[in-house]
């Protein structure tokens, strides 16, 4: 039975309600200008990484060989999230419409084990799977990009990281938002690490020049020996010494054993719009097509973005969704996920069975779901789309800003902590407040659950959008709702990322706001249908692009240094 109260909210159509963008917004979007082009165009956190993977197209190469001298570059000039030592996924659609993924998550080491991080008593020890050498997976990000530019490259590996082994020896000038980052943690990048040759005892400030000749040595090693610049050999080791003088875990055998797994794409509609995203172990493309299809038939686009139904209705979906990610998504190379079961019509109508129009669930009183089953903080992210009609999202992470903050010394970047997106133990939260369960336990070898949500999406048949975000458990919700504000509130790709987010993950049970997205009666309404509030400075950091009209329009964040390049 589908509840009549929802049916109800969903099928009365009001008169278009006047949106009233605050001051502050308006502000905030003329910080990012619209970047038009009409050929090709990237769109990533640093300006430099955005002009090299646009000029690598400009020179011929395609999405797939500027996915690979964009994330290189990304990992000289921000390497609080662009990265060797982390990993990712990618989510493309080539020029004839074919859809391919490939997950480059890093995986659990040989001797990790559902006990890593508990006590005795069997309690979690806080800080062991965040900020030690136990905190690091076995890196995918090298495996993953060289795996593409196999399959799809026509540029040779040694061009496209050229431009990254110049930066990183010649350097480059930080921007304002850089020298912040590096200021509020350079305490702790020190007391994690016996040197890092970049990092300087005075104040970082705008336009201080960063040189990372360690790193510029590791990404020649690639450039000449592919995969085994970085798998075996020098960096391999530097690698498996450094966990080891942490007592960490990562061997010369798991390093060997790594590889990159083509996956097939989640695919659903969402009106006209075709979605084509990730498949677990990333929980996003899952979770995304689930609350897209509980708010399908509601009129959104005529209540407006900062109506209370509206927000309300994303809300409890948003509820739903990541109450069933925390029981039934993992990795399913070791849990059977029920995909068909999640993403089915009539379940995903089920799950709205108690929603009130008027009054917020608790979530304590949502539980995951049964589906049926069938006999399936920082990241970041850079969208493409090249001259030839090809288009990339990818993004990649080390989970927290530098990762685990421990250097590879000698190699000159940082390793991941993201062992703490497994559950720890069932029922307890990690770093981003996300509950899991047995699906995302520790075992050996496994692919910690993920909420990346690389997406691209078509309309009648064509290429229409390419976007995804850093921002951990919130990067599903910025992907969705920047979608929502194209598709259904009739926003340009700069203003759909420009504005104010909200977010809700199930637990803990609030809301998640931007400061100034909701006004003061705004606000109340929604505190008297029983919603609570906590501020958050950013949520996410949106990098897309949109075709419309054989032209492409980018949206680069305003809440970093992020960068649309194109011609």
């Amino acid at each position: 039975m589908i509840n009549v109260n929802f049916l109800l909210y969903c099928s009365n159509f009001f008169k278009r309600a006047v949106v009233i963008t605050s001051l502050l917004l308006m502000v905030l979007s003329l910080r990012s200008q619209q970047i038009v082009a009409d050929s090709a165009m990237v769109v990533s956190a640093h300006p430099i990484a955005s002009k090299v993977g646009a000029q690598i197209m400009r020179n011929g190469g395609n999405a797939f060989d500027a996915m690979v001298a964009v994330h290189f570059a990304l990992a000289v000039v921000y390497p609080r999230a662009g990265n060797l030592g982390g990993g990712g996924f990618m989510v493309s659609r080539t020029a004839n419409g074919n859809m391919y993924t490939l997950d480059f998550r890093e995986k659990a080491p040989a001797a990790a084990h559902a006990e890593l991080y508990l006590d005795k008593q069997g309690n979690v020890i806080e800080g062991l799977s965040l900020n030690t050498h136990l905190s690091a997976g076995v890196p995918g990000s090298v495996d993953g990009m060289l795996r593409a530019h196999e399959r799809f490259g026509t540029v040779s590996l040694a061009d496209l990281i050229q431009p990254s082994i110049e930066l990183a020896r010649v350097g480059f000038y930080i921007s304002q938002d850089q020298a912040a980052t590096l200021n509020r943690y350079e305490k702790e990048l020190k007391e994690r690490n016996e040197n890092i040759p970049w990092i300087k005892d005075e104040i970082w400030k705008s336009g201080d020049l960063v040189q990372q000749e360690d790193l510029a040595n590791s990404l020649t090693k690639i450039a000449e020996r592919g995969w085994s610049g970085f798998y075996r050999g020098e960096t391999a080791q530097q690698i498996v010494d450094e966990s080891k003088r942490g007592n960490g875990i990562i061997t010369a055998e798991d390093l060997e054993n790594y590889s990159s797994v083509w996956r097939e794409p989640i695919v659903g509609y969402y009106d006209e719009y075709k979605i084509i995203g990730m498949p677990p172990p990333s929980s996003g493309g899952i979770a995304l097509m689930q609350i897209l299809k509980m708010i399908e038939d509601c009129p959104i686009h005529k209540w407006g973005p900062d109506n209370k139904k509206t927000i309300h209705l994303i809300v409890e979906a948003e509820r739903r969704a990541y109450a069933d990610r925390s029981k039934h998504l993992g990795d399913p190379d070791f849990y059977d996920i029920p995909e068909f079961g999640l993403l089915n019509t009539y379940y995903l109508e089920s799950r709205m069975n108690d929603f009130e129009r008027k009054r917020a669930s608790i979530s304590n009183d949502i539980e995951p779901g049964n589906p049926p089953v069938l006999e399936s903080v920082e990241t970041t992210h850079y969208s493409i789309v090249d001259q030839f009609g090809n288009a990339v999202s990818v993004t990649t992470t080390l989970n927290g800003h530098f990762g685990s903050k421990i250097y590879v010394d000698g190699a000159g970047f940082f390793l991941n902590n993201e062992m703490d997106d497994f559950s720890s133990k069932p029922g307890v939260p990690n770093m981003f407040g996300l509950i899991g369960g047995e699906a995302n336990l520790i075992e050996a070898g496994k692919r910690m659950l993920s909420s990346m949500t690389p997406t691209i999406v078509e309309k009648d048949g064509s290429l229409f959008m390419v976007l995804g975000s850093p921002g951990g458990s919130t990067i599903i919700t910025s992907v969705l709702q920047v979608f929502l504000n194209v598709t259904e509130h009739e926003m340009g790709m700069q203003e759909a990322v420009s504005a104010k987010r909200f977010h809700h993950q199930w637990l803990p049970d609030k809301i998640f706001v931007e400061e100034n997205t909701f006004d003061s009666k705004l606000k109340g309404k929604l505190s008297k249908m029983g919603h609570e509030f906590e501020m958050r400075r950013f949520i996410g950091k949106v990098d897309a692009i949109l075709v419309k009209d054989k032209l492409l329009y980018g949206g680069a964040d305003p809440r970093g240094d992020d960068t649309a390049s194109g011609f």
